[in-house]
């Protein structure tokens, strides 16, 4: 083993929980060691996840925007796709990014080691970067190495036809055919991407419904499009065998009750979920608490069993969300270097970067049925609004759910473009606490999407006019 070193504070993994606390850190006056796998920061979410996803998903919108024209008097020619030249695009935002978390963590003297660490005890932590260790000790310790995709057994090992959000992202080719296992975020989101992009995509779910997170209602507009975009949508069936074949096709047995299909496929993406990198780091050489589903238990601040060392972000609980693991990143920070910090948001918000987009933040519908928690809803169909209209988005929808007593927020669903935007408003008024005259009576802009938000309170307060409810 080489050389020895310490930092006051050691950051594990610098996904967008990992260098938000160790730049929040630094900024307190920390002495901070930073530590990650990759050769750059970022994690996960920077480098093949949620921004590359996003610039592929901009491009795929744009195409069909264009082809959407048509039935409005503008025509183009079928598009021609160089696919070399959008990876090429995506890795030039990619890499921007990159040299900015770079920069920033050079002008806050924040010291970064490419290698994978591995606890030795609990204060220091052993760093493998190719044949080479060092050991790095600590006086405090914040875990943010995140997660990995999640296989199905089962699945053919070392098929590079079967993919993951990794691999799909990597956009080696365009496959004529295509399976998608999963319907949550990552599957609808990449599978829109290769739809577009000319694939013919089949998605497979083994649960009932798409995005099963949300309310059904704010995911059918969603529902509707991919049907026209996809192959097929296979819900309550489940992938039991996958084979590969002698002309390099993968075979695929589904089943949906009692009946048995197979399908031939020339690439399979593999979206099931994601599981925390709990197992890499060696924790048994300390005394951190895990819980069943491999999580590292925390409390309120960020903190592990073991007092000098806390978690954050995909590897202490769901929901796996980058905007989650930031907010902890600094909480942790914070409370690392002595400042009064709590991690308790009323909310989180969920966005999935679709066409159209669905977001939605609090309590949903499902939720509250299943709790017996008592709630007034309010609905503004996108059909009543111009914007929409004007935009070709009258099938989208604006939901507040309000407490019945306090008539505050308790949750938002949208459904439409801008929904991931439109989201914050209805993040602000539930850690705002307001009620539904505080929205109705802010004056929003005419004519935008965001001021559905405001129109489906006015629906609530019996004060719309863009819209005849008759009295009850």
């Amino acid at each position: 083993m080489s050389k020895n070193k310490h930092a006051e504070l050691l950051v594990i993994g610098a996904g967008p929980g990992g260098y938000a606390a160790a730049f929040r850190a630094a900024d307190l006056g920390k002495k901070v060691v930073l530590v990650d796998r990759d050769k750059v920061m970022g994690g996960v979410c920077l480098n093949r996840g949620c921004i590359p996803s996003k610039a592929l998903l901009h491009i795929t919108k744009v195409m069909d925007e264009a082809d959407s024209l048509s039935k409005m008097g503008v025509t183009y020619g079928k598009p021609k796709i160089d696919i070399d030249a959008i990876r090429t695009h995506k890795d030039k935002i990619v890499s921007q990014l990159n040299n900015g978390i770079a920069s920033m963590a050079k002008a806050r003297k924040v010291e970064f080691v490419q290698g994978s660490a591995a606890f030795e005890s609990e204060s220091s932590v052993e760093v493998k970067t190719g044949n080479e260790a060092q050991s790095i000790s600590f006086d405090q310790c914040i875990i943010a190495a995140g997660s990995s995709s999640a296989m199905l057994p089962g699945v053919p090992k070392d098929n590079k036809n079967i993919l993951t959000s990794k691999t799909a992202l990597d956009l080696e080719n365009i496959p004529k055919t295509m399976l998608i296992i999963g319907g949550g975020v990552i599957g609808v989101e990449l599978g829109q991407v290769y739809a577009t992009l000319g694939s013919k995509v089949s998605l497979v779910e083994f649960l009932p419904n798409i995005i099963p997170g949300a309310d059904q209602d704010i995911v059918k507009p969603l529902e509707r499009k991919l049907k026209k975009q996809f192959d097929s949508i296979m819900l309550g069936s489940k992938v039991v065998e996958i084979s590969e074949k002698k002309n390099g096709l993968l075979s695929v047995k589904i089943e949906k009750g009692s009946n048995t299909d197979v399908f031939d496929y020339e690439k399979i993406l593999v979206a099931v979920g994601r599981k925390p990198n709990t197992s890499y780091l060696n924790l048994k050489a300390t005394s951190i608490a895990v819980n069943k589903q491999g999580f590292i238990d925390v409390d309120n601040y960020q903190r592990t069993s073991v007092s000098n060392i806390f978690a954050i972000g995909d590897i202490s609980d769901n929901p796996m969300l980058a905007h989650k693991a930031t907010h902890q990143g600094k909480v942790a920070a914070e409370v690392a270097c002595g400042e009064p910090s709590i991690f308790d948001p009323k909310a989180i918000p969920s966005v999935v970067y679709t066409d159209p987009e669905v977001a939605w933040c609090g309590l949903t519908e499902t939720q509250a049925k299943e709790d017996n928690t008592p709630y007034s809803k309010a609905e503004f169909p996108w059909a009543a609004s111009g914007r929409a209209i004007a935009v070709g988005a009258n099938q989208g929808k604006t939901k507040i759910l309000f407490d019945d007593e306090s008539k505050t927020v308790l949750g938002v669903g949208i459904v439409g473009p801008s929904a991931g935007d439109i989201i914050s408003e209805g993040m602000l008024a539930i850690e705002m606490g307001s009620d539904a005259e505080d929205i109705s009576l802010t004056v929003h802009p005419h004519p935008t999407l965001g001021e559905t938000f405001a129109l489906t309170a006015e629906v609530f307060d019996g004060t719309i006019t863009d819209l005849y409810i008759p009295k009850k």
